[in-house]
């Protein structure tokens, strides 16, 4: 994890993922890359060549850039690599290139808790760039002091396709000496019977070399609060779900839009791996 990209607005929620990502940085030996999204409005996007739009777009600009500078001399990044980028894009689409263009392997992004009118407006570029980037992202709802991993909810399926995230998931679970509590979610409409929940989790966890785990079937009235109760209940630290762009299938309802709910809907970090 050498790169790790977070998106800014300079709201506190956004702060509040700044300062999880210095601290997985110090862990890591990582660089930060910060990014500003300058959304123009769209006559001004329409006017980008036009003279009477330069001077409101290089205020907008020197704003940004004092406000970046601003930042980076937080005491929380002291000692820490950080660059800036400022990209006038969309946040979606302009988060999507950095991430390629600077190969980043982690983004950690801020994300108010939000319901109904407001999730389809604020939490759209979040559940975006969950269900579509392709490295880790961990999403951060509060302040958080003092970053921990040690409980670490995966709830999942367990399937075939679910191995190669998994791997990224143990090695992120090994840097913080996790306990990962891996939890398969029985409900009425995605019923198992426990021997065959119980042999489908054992059968998948034996290919991995990760000896600090415990099983766990967690029966709900539906998969995302299942997710949410269970990690109430053992006091989870960080929730871990797998994602995919595809939405077709069994696996897109398990793994993209429950994924995508509980990063609008959990208090907890959600960390989410592409499937």
């Amino acid at each position: 994890m050498k790169r790790i990209l977070v998106p800014t607005d300079f709201s506190k929620h956004a702060e509040y993922a700044l300062k999880v990502a210095a601290q997985i940085a110090r862990v890591n030996d990582s660089e930060i890359v910060l990014l500003h999204m300058l959304e123009l409005p769209h006559e001004g996007s329409d006017a980008m060549g036009s003279g009477h739009a330069i001077p409101e777009i290089m205020f907008f600009k020197n704003k940004v850039i004092s406000n970046l500078e601003d930042l980076m001399d937080s005491d929380y990044l002291e000692g820490i690599t950080v660059s800036e980028i400022i990209q006038f894009d969309k946040a979606f689409e302009g988060i999507m290139a950095v991430s390629k263009l600077n190969k980043i392997d982690f983004i950690v992004m801020g994300s108010h808790g939000t319901s109904g009118f407001q999730e389809m407006i604020i939490g759209s570029n979040t559940e975006k760039v969950v269900r579509f980037s392709d490295v880790p992202v961990l999403v951060i709802k509060n302040e958080i002091e003092d970053f921990k991993a040690e409980k670490f909810v995966f709830a999942s399926d367990f399937s075939e396709e679910i191995k190669k995230p998994f791997k990224q998931l143990v090695e992120f679970a090994k840097t913080y000496n996790s306990h990962l509590d891996l939890v398969m979610i029985n409900t009425p409409s995605s019923f198992k019977p426990t021997h065959i929940a119980e042999k489908i989790m054992n059968d998948f966890v034996k290919e991995f070399d990760y000896p600090n785990y415990s099983l766990h079937i967690y029966n709900d009235v539906n998969i995302e609060k299942g997710v949410l109760n269970f990690s109430n209940s053992v006091k989870a630290d960080l929730i871990g779900m797998c994602t995919h762009a595809r939405r077709t299938g069994f696996a897109h309802f398990f793994n993209g839009s429950v994924s995508e709910d509980l990063v609008n809907h959990a208090i907890r970090p959600v960390i989410t791996f592409k499937i």
